[in-house]
């Protein structure tokens, strides 16, 4: 098909990790073991909540949640790059390049949104429990879940748009493993000055904001945690926070390095979004359950009824 004296892209190349050929046998089974571990862990928490009444707390929900896109997330991308690096095409459809993009910016958008509700939850339990209860009802948790899905989906929306309103009429080479904005806009038609400004900004400003509101509540909940007179108290309060701090820099550290670097790096950037993609959806169910005893006695009752560890 012609447009304006080129052809126009139907499909495009990934070309997979940067400086990694030869290496593709044992990059297969190194993912498929994180993918695999991810799926498990992350079904492993969702079992552990959804099967224990007492865990039916906003906390719990929203780590729910938080499981759910964790094993979406790296389903974005994995399937495709174990796919290819299987010994199978590398090809993949325009609109397959379209929702891979779509998609892995919503998941990844709703989950920043997702840790600010999370840390605004640790802040009103800590700072106002008394009224608890009241503020995060299970009405309010419902709304502020929905509404952590509807801001990723528009803002993934606008930059799924962004990235493909442009004309893609000549080469077709992704140097990447999967559809990302920076790569896409190397491929484009036309100049993506304007674009990139944009996009860096929607990118930056929204992670930004989420990081903002996160230490703020957290700068509130230290002062609170330290005028705590019981030890065990204080104890407690810090565990349950440590945990979600841990996973905050996991989570954060990527976006950063990816996306906010003046001079992209290929290398830096695949070995970071690998990261991004599938390690830190694998640690997430190890850093909430080892530090938490509600969800280790949970997980504990579950694995006995199903007879992977003997009652006591």
């Amino acid at each position: 098909m012609e447009m304006k004296n080129h052809t126009v892209v139907t499909e495009f190349i990934l070309l997979g990790i940067p400086h990694t050929e030869g290496m593709e046998i044992e990059l297969f089974f190194v993912f498929l073991s994180f993918y695999f571990f991810t799926l498990l862990g992350n079904l492993t928490i969702l079992l552990a909540i959804l099967s224990s009444s007492h865990l039916h707390t906003p906390m719990y929900f929203f780590l729910c949640k938080l499981s759910i896109f964790d094993i979406f997330f790296p389903s974005v991308s994995s399937p495709k790059m174990l796919f290819f690096l299987s010994g199978n095409s590398h090809a993949i459809s325009y609109g397959g390049c379209v929702c891979q993009l779509f998609f892995y910016h919503f998941l990844g958008c709703t989950e920043c949104f997702l840790y600010t509700l999370m840390a605004y939850d640790r802040f009103v339990a800590i700072c106002y429990p008394l009224q608890y209860t009241v503020i995060m009802s299970h009405k309010v948790c419902a709304i502020l879940a929905t509404g952590t899905s509807c801001f990723g989906c528009i803002q993934a929306t606008f930059l799924t748009a962004l990235t493909f309103q442009l004309p893609y009429c000549g080469p077709n080479k992704v140097e990447y493993f999967f559809c990302d904005i920076p790569v896409m806009l190397k491929l484009a038609c036309a100049d993506t000055s304007a674009l990139e400004t944009v996009g860096f900004i929607s990118v930056g400003l929204m992670p930004f904001s989420c990081f903002l509101l996160i230490l703020t509540s957290y700068s509130r909940i230290v002062c609170s945690i330290l005028r705590i007179h019981s030890v065990e108290g204080r104890r407690r309060a810090f565990s349950t926070c440590s945990a979600h701090l841990v996973a905050i820099l996991l989570f954060y550290m990527p976006v950063v390095l990816i996306y906010l670097q003046p001079t992209p790096n290929p290398w830096l950037n695949a070995t970071v979004q690998i990261l991004n993609n599938l390690v830190t959806p694998m640690l997430n169910p190890l850093i909430y359950s080892l530090r938490n005893r509600e969800v280790k006695s949970s997980l504990r009752k579950v694995l006995q009824q199903i007879g992977f560890i003997p009652e006591q």
